[in-house]
């Protein structure tokens, strides 16, 4: 991440194409907060989408579930894709409990989410990784920085977050996201880490308080291809290619939207 504007978000958020971006997440978000369902059973809603987007973050780092899969399934402790799966559906809990933390102290949300995904007790979990570690994040195949470099820009992103300022929701967690990606900055877990601290900035940002819109979906249906070359382009920190990664992140979460919206006319009809 790069720019020499005072405010880089907001410098992010007038890139070309990206105030189209925000334009259309904004009015695909107020569709389906205006949906009839949503006055009455929003709650159902939302546990839903919690589902859909565990099951998304989880197909992208390995584990392809079907959604009656994991809806029905409660050993998550076994088998690799197993856990992967156990481990996106603890974060997408979680993410509501770290609502209030997460602009006063983001560092401290991050090292919570990899402790919860990690559920373990090993020195590594829960601290970013230090010099000579190595990082287990297979589906991922950009340079490593080293740890030195993951200290200091997770410093500024952690000042950019409690900074504040004008720029748009999906910018931000546009950014967030991408940049937990490319650092990664945890031994393990950075894909799903990345993905839940998206959805905390979505929600926190007022942008889909009741968290009916799964970006998480959206970043899966659009398939991991897309979402690697995505990535390639913000991490080549030009205009265009930060912009692509964050037109990418508004498809993915209109595409979330499209699937809340699914489940509000399946709820009207008295099918689900």
């Amino acid at each position: 991440m790069s720019t020499n504007a005072a405010d880089p978000l907001v410098a992010l958020g007038g890139l070309p194409g990206v105030p189209d971006a925000v334009d259309s997440v904004r009015k695909a978000v107020d569709r389906v907060y205006g949906h009839r369902v949503m006055r009455r059973r929003s709650n159902e809603i939302t546990s839903e989408a919690a589902l859909r987007g565990a099951r998304g973050s989880a197909a992208l780092s390995g584990a392809d579930w079907a959604l009656e899969e994991v809806r029905r399934r409660t050993d998550f402790g076994s088998e690799p894709e197993a856990r992967t799966v156990g481990a996106a559906l603890r974060l997408t809990a979680e993410a509501g409990q770290l609502l209030s933390i997460w602009r006063q102290s983001p560092l401290r949300v991050l090292a919570r989410l990899h402790l919860v995904a990690a559920a373990d007790a090993g020195d590594a979990v829960g601290r970013p990784r230090q010099r000579g570690e190595a990082v287990d994040e297979p589906l991922i195949e950009l340079p490593l920085p080293d740890a030195d470099e993951v200290a200091g820009r997770l410093e500024g992103l952690s000042r950019l977050i409690i900074a504040g300022g004008s720029a748009p929701a999906l910018v931000t967690a546009a950014i967030v996201h991408g940049e937990l990606l490319a650092l990664r900055p945890f031994t393990s877990h950075n894909g799903l880490v990345a993905r839940t601290a998206e959805r905390i900035v979505l929600i926190g940002s007022g942008l889909d308080p009741k968290a009916i819109c799964p970006a998480e979906v959206g970043h899966a249906e659009l398939g991991r291809a897309a979402y690697a070359a995505a990535l390639d382009g913000y991490v080549s920190g030009t205009p265009q290619g930060m912009a692509a990664w964050i037109a990418h992140c508004g498809k993915a979460v209109e595409l979330g939207v499209r699937e809340s919206t699914a489940v509000c006319e399946a709820l009207q009809r008295g099918a689900a």
